[in-house]
């Protein structure tokens, strides 16, 4: 019997495995560091973003596994991020400890991104980015 695929299930498909690829990489260097793909989305978007509600954390977040409140909650018990009152909420910043990690995390991050997006040139991974946009905004 042949399967016949949808037009874009190949693509999807191929999404898949060079996700998976990059992320034996990426996750196991995370991991030695006690650190979820996840706790580092939260730390790289508080570094970018200093003084963020966890409203817009959680607005800005591209890899979310569970509950904001939950990870919010961890990541402030480990000492990586602080809460801080600003009028009616509180608003979220890297600790010391926090910024020490996502500086020792970032250089081996972006030398393995780089290494995995380098056969594109830059005009291509800018259309590439812009094509995932367009097809992630189509999914809410």
């Amino acid at each position: 019997m042949t399967t016949v695929f949808g037009r874009a299930v190949p693509t999807w498909l191929r999404l898949i495995r060079i996700y998976q690829k990059a992320d034996r990489h990426l996750i196991s260097h995370l991991r030695e560091h006690d650190i979820s793909l996840a706790q580092f989305d939260v730390l790289a978007q508080i570094s970018g973003h200093s003084g963020l509600s966890q409203q817009d954390l959680a607005d800005r977040l591209l890899v979310t596994k569970g509950n904001v409140c939950q990870l919010v909650e961890r990541m402030s018990d480990a000492d990586l991020i602080s809460r801080r009152p600003d009028g009616r909420a509180n608003r979220l910043h890297l600790t010391a400890h926090g910024q020490e990690v996502l500086d020792h995390l970032l250089p081996a991050q972006n030398e393995e991104i780089d290494r995995i997006f380098s056969v594109l040139t830059p005009e291509e991974l800018a259309q590439l980015n812009g094509l995932l946009r367009k097809v992630e905004r189509s999914l809410t």
